[in-house]
């Protein structure tokens, strides 16, 4: 311990040191192993695991030793420890020892669950083969020699390599372990009980991983009908490979994807080359849609039990009154919980009057700002990391695919509010008030931009694009979405 106290001090003695520790041995292992196999993708077969793994270490603290673990002389990173600080921050039970956080067994078990999503998607696709590379760097690796020469585009790709898909996908991970520290450092409310948003949270990101799950399955299922499609119409008639298609399609739907009733694919869709029926009807991207949506709700776990637990949110108790034998609905109730979600969005983006006098330490966790939008940070990187490299996967979709695939992002939004979607109630008390606005159409030109850009994530899209589109155009645009469309034989989005 003390060659690593004067090695790695802050690894040592922080919190995170497990964390830190455990970063550092992946970004490492997954850069060599990238360079040695020629495959940049190795980080996306731990990305199943490692969230899972960072939750687990927080959430099961009690369980592991208070020293970092040597062999042969030499420290083993990735075996977890509980560094004294950590150690102090852990709730105790009735007799002084470390106790378990109900809040971040939550958690993890939810996390886990969606760790069983993610490896089960992973493997039915292959991509747990080391062999197997994301197409995008591909493509990346041949813009960057067309820009920057054979051996400039070698260089500038290692370093994006290193800097971004071993480094900071590593960190992202690591960061996802945050909201389970949250969780079992908040003893200091004078409670680790659950609280009623930890019930209704849980709920909905149940429900998060249901769509999510659907969707995926739904793409899956697509692509399957396609390339048994494409592949035996070559030697038979339409209708026959149709028919074929839908057999091996069948074969892997899981509820919610039928390829015949609800997809209800044919050959046209096939010939597209991309998906629009089901979820994505609805979503050009509905899984990273509930991906992203997932993190959110796994953050706000931690933060509303804090303001359940300060008073500050209210109870679901407070919403009834009378008997348990003759409740009612209580409005004061519904509007004390409604108006103190909304004071707390104001104190988080920093517009309330009270949150300059509020006591910093009103919120406890231990040594961190009072502002709860830290704790969503998180979801924050990892919206951005959606954002950026769903705007590159779709720039290669619409060179496959320029026609068709225009008339999609034109109709359907990029993530939009899918069943079970909205980070908050704010998505919907914003659409209201637009769906009003832009019922005057002389006024749409005005607010054009920035409305466009707000609209690809909520299920308002497809309004505004009624409203400022000809019948003309819209059908034409509505048959090369849903309806015959040119013939497309190159490979699809999202990976496949």
């Amino acid at each position: 311990m003390e060659s690593l106290n004067s090695l790695f001090p802050l690894m040592s003695n922080s919190p995170f040191a497990y964390p830190f520790s455990l970063c550092l041995f992946s970004t490492a292992a997954t850069f060599i192993a990238s360079i040695v196999t020629s495959n940049v993708s190795q980080v996306d077969r731990l990305w199943t695991f490692l969230p899972t793994i960072y939750t687990a270490y927080f959430a099961l603290g009690p369980l592991w030793p208070k020293e970092p673990t040597t062999l042969g002389g030499f420290w083993v990173p990735f075996v977890p420890f509980v560094p004294a600080e950590l150690e102090a921050q852990l709730p105790r039970n009735a007799t002084g020892s470390i106790a378990f956080s109900p809040r971040a067994l939550v958690l993890l078990t939810l996390i886990t669950l969606w760790m069983f999503r993610l490896s089960y998607n992973t493997f039915r696709r292959g991509l747990f083969s080391l062999t197997d590379e994301d197409y995008r760097w591909a493509v990346l690796r041949k813009q960057f020699d067309e820009r920057f020469g054979s051996t400039g585009g070698k260089i500038v790709f290692q370093i994006v390599n290193l800097t971004f898909i071993a480094a900071i996908q590593n960190v992202l991970l690591m960061t996802l372990g945050w909201p389970a520290y949250l969780a079992v450092t908040q003893s200091g409310v004078g409670s680790i009980e659950l609280v009623d948003t930890d019930y209704v949270l849980a709920v909905w990101v149940l429900g998060i991983l249901a769509v999510e799950f659907t969707a995926d399955n739904q793409q899956f299922v697509y692509q399957t009908y396609k390339y048994a499609f494409l592949g035996q119409v070559k030697e038979t008639s339409e209708s026959e490979a149709h028919a074929h298609a839908l057999r091996a399609a069948s074969t892997v739907a899981w509820p919610c994807a039928s390829p015949k009733t609800d997809l209800k694919l044919k050959p046209a869709d096939a010939r597209r080359g991309f998906i629009t029926s089901g979820l994505w009807g609805y979503s050009r991207h509905p899984n990273f849609a509930c991906e992203q949506t997932f993190w959110w709700l796994i953050c706000a776990v931690p933060v509303f039990a804090e303001l359940v637990s300060s008073g500050r949110l209210g109870t679901i108790n407070e919403t009834v009154t009378g008997t348990p034998d003759n409740q009612a609905l209580s409005w004061d109730g519904v509007i004390s919980v409604i108006s103190g979600f909304v004071e707390w969005i104001f104190d988080v983006i920093g517009i309330s009057s009270t949150s300059a006098t509020q006591d910093s330490s009103y919120f406890s966790f231990a040594s961190f700002p009072a502002n709860e939008s830290t704790h969503f940070f998180p979801a924050i990187a990892l919206s951005i990391l959606f954002i950026s490299s769903t705007a590159y996967t779709e720039a290669i979709s619409s060179s496959k695919y320029p026609i068709p695939y225009s008339a999609y992002q034109k109709r359907v939004a990029m993530f939009g509010s899918v069943p079970l979607l909205g980070l908050f109630p704010l998505v919907g008390l914003i659409s209201f008030p637009v769906v009003l606005f832009f019922g005057l159409r002389p006024g749409v030109e005005m607010v054009s931009g920035p409305v466009k850009s707000l609209l690809e994530y909520t299920s308002m899209k497809g309004v505004w694009w009624r409203l400022t589109t000809g019948d003309a155009t819209r059908k034409k645009v509505e048959a090369l979405v849903w309806g015959e469309s040119e013939s497309v034989e190159a490979k699809g989005e999202n990976g496949k």
